[in-house]
């Protein structure tokens, strides 16, 4: 089974006297009354990050990767709890300098606050970060409304191609191999608008697992269907550069997850709001696809030809 059977069967029913919990189907807890917001994330080596080379850069991917729950649903992370386990082999006074100094680095870039956590033994590395906001509101799942537009910030893509970078699968120029190695350890959150999308979205969570996957999981519970147009989908300057150069197709670089961008829906009506937002910011927010009645498959095209939705599927646990 994967991880959301998994929690539906076995875990679901017990949080039925915490309504805060959501049912464990959004990606935060939220007490209302008390205006609290906390998520929980963990990360393994050889799963989220390849392997421990770069402690620096793998500290602040945790970190970012974290602290975009929080984002995507209109919430400004304020304090993180973070939990390491690694070895002495892991573990080196060097490894934990650079680890301390990228932490600090963070901490400063969005303005949060190391409270706690905990160290332990394992062969391979992992860390468990918690991450704490306050808000009146939150944008959750399962809020889309019929006719909505789809939409995404920033670009997508650019991660992906960073993997398989860093793992070796390809061969690109060392300009271009630095870029795309950043982005996925170091991805551009979508700090500048996360305090707007109360203004406008319906329903929101951040792409992790992959554009698809969590589309699906952003409307699971409602009886609605979306349609994406691969060829709206944002892409980086430098991504396109890639495709061009190499002769590579677009749709096989877009739904691997890691792009940490927030994914939501809107009224029509909202779209001008949008793009006022989005030019005041300074950030790209782009109308990607629409929601359809439950009676409608999700769709996903390009060039006005359906493509197989399975063939682009994210990541899932497997259990």
């Amino acid at each position: 089974m994967d991880e959301f059977e998994l929690i539906k069967k076995y875990f679901q029913k017990i949080t039925n006297n915490n309504p805060g919990a959501k049912k464990l189907n959004d990606d935060v807890f939220y007490d209302k009354k008390n205006k609290l917001i906390v998520s929980v994330d963990t990360y393994n080596e050889g799963i989220h990050f390849p392997n421990f080379k770069y402690p620096s850069l793998v500290i602040k991917k945790v970190l970012r990767s974290s602290i975009s729950d929080l984002l995507s649903k209109g919430v400004k992370p304020q304090y993180y709890f973070i939990s390491g386990s690694g070895n002495k082999k892991n573990f080196t006074k060097r490894n934990l300098i650079m680890i301390s100094k990228s932490l600090k680095q963070e901490q400063k870039r969005y303005n949060l606050k190391l409270s706690g956590g905990d160290t332990t033994n394992s062969n391979k590395v992992s860390f468990s970060v918690s991450t704490i906001g306050f808000s009146k509101t939150i944008v959750e799942r399962n809020k889309a409304k019929l006719n909505d537009d789809i939409y995404v910030t920033g670009n997508i893509g650019d991660s992906y191609l960073g993997l398989k970078v860093i793992k070796n699968n390809i061969k690109i120029n060392p300009k271009l191999k630095k870029y795309f190695i950043n982005q996925f350890y170091c991805p551009n959150l979508p700090f500048k608008v996360y305090n707007q999308i109360h203004k406008f979205a319906n329903t929101s969570m951040d792409i992790s697992d992959g554009l698809i996957s969590d589309m699906e999981k952003l409307i699971n519970n409602q009886n609605l269907s979306f349609e994406i147009d691969i060829n709206k989908i944002p892409i980086s300057k430098k991504l396109e550069i890639y495709l061009n150069k190499y002769n590579k197709k677009k749709n096989k670089y877009l739904f691997n997850g890691d792009d940490y961008q927030i994914l939501f829906t809107a009224s029509k009506k909202k779209r001008l709001l949008i793009k006022s937002v989005a030019t005041k910011m300074n950030h790209k927010i782009t109308q990607i696809g629409k929601i359809n009645h439950g009676n409608k498959k999700n769709l996903i095209k390009m060039d006005n030809k359906s493509l197989n939705l399975t063939d682009f599927k994210g990541y899932s646990h497997k259990f």
